[in-house]
C-alpha cells in the first residue's frame, strides 16, 4: 500500500484563523509563472486574468459579509492583500479554536476565504480561456496575522511599494530594474 504524505500545515497552531483581526495574505501562481500582466514604466498592466483576479479579490466583499479589504496589489505572478476580518453577523464565535482540517473547512475563516477566492478566479479563467480544469495556483499561501498599527502600517506601504521593488524580485523573469526596461 503506497503511504500519503501529510502535508505539513504552516498556520499558526491553535490559532482560530476565524477571529476578528487583520491578515496579510500571498497568494502565488503555480511555478510562480507570470500570468496575470507585466510591469511596463513602473506600473502593473492587467492582462484578462489579471483583471479577473482584481475583481475576484474585491468580490470577496460579495460573498464574506465579516471581510473588509485594506491595501492589495496584483502582480504578474502572485497577489498580496490585507484582509480585515470582523466579528461575524451570522452566528455565534467559536468558544475554543476551531483548526481547519482537510474535509471540514471554517466558515469565515482566512483559508476559507483564500480557497474561495482562488477557486472562483481559476473558473473564470478557465471558463475564458477555455483550458478546462487548469490550476493556477500553488496549493498553499502565505498568511501574516497583523499585531500592531505600526506593523499593518508597514504592510501597507510593502504593498504599494511592490511594483517598483519588482525589478528586484528573484521571481522577475526579466531580472532588469525598471529604470532599464523599455515599454512593451
Amino acid at each position: 500500500m503506497i503511504e500519503k504524505r501529510q502535508r505539513k500545515s504552516i498556520r499558526l497552531k491553535e490559532f482560530d484563523y476565524s477571529q476578528p483581526g487583520e491578515y496579510f495574505v500571498t497568494i502565488c501562481t503555480k511555478n510562480h509563472n507570470c500570468i496575470f500582466g507585466s510591469i511596463v514604466s513602473g506600473k502593473m498592466d492587467l492582462n484578462d486574468r489579471g483583471k479577473i483576479v482584481d475583481r475576484c479579490w474585491k468580490g470577496i466583499l460579495e460573498h464574506f459579509s465579516n471581510v473588509e479589504l485594506d491595501e492589495y496589489v496584483v502582480m504578474p505572478n502572485h497577489i498580496h492583500g490585507i484582509l480585515i476580518l470582523n466579528e461575524s453577523v451570522v452566528g455565534t464565535r467559536h468558544a475554543v479554536s476551531l483548526p481547519e482540517r482537510f474535509g471540514r473547512p471554517v466558515s469565515d475563516s482566512v483559508s476559507t476565504i483564500v480557497r474561495s477566492f482562488k477557486s472562483a478566479v481559476t473558473k473564470r479563467i478557465n471558463e475564458m480561456h477555455l483550458t478546462g480544469d487548469a490550476q493556477f495556483w500553488q496549493p498553499r499561501y502565505y498568511d501574516r496575522i497583523i499585531r500592531s498599527e505600526n506593523e499593518l502600517q508597514n504592510i501597507r506601504d510593502y504593498i504599494a511599494n511592490n511594483v517598483v521593488t519588482w525589478a528586484f524580485d528573484k521571481e522577475n523573469p526579466e531580472d532588469v530594474p525598471l529604470f532599464l526596461q523599455s515599454e512593451k
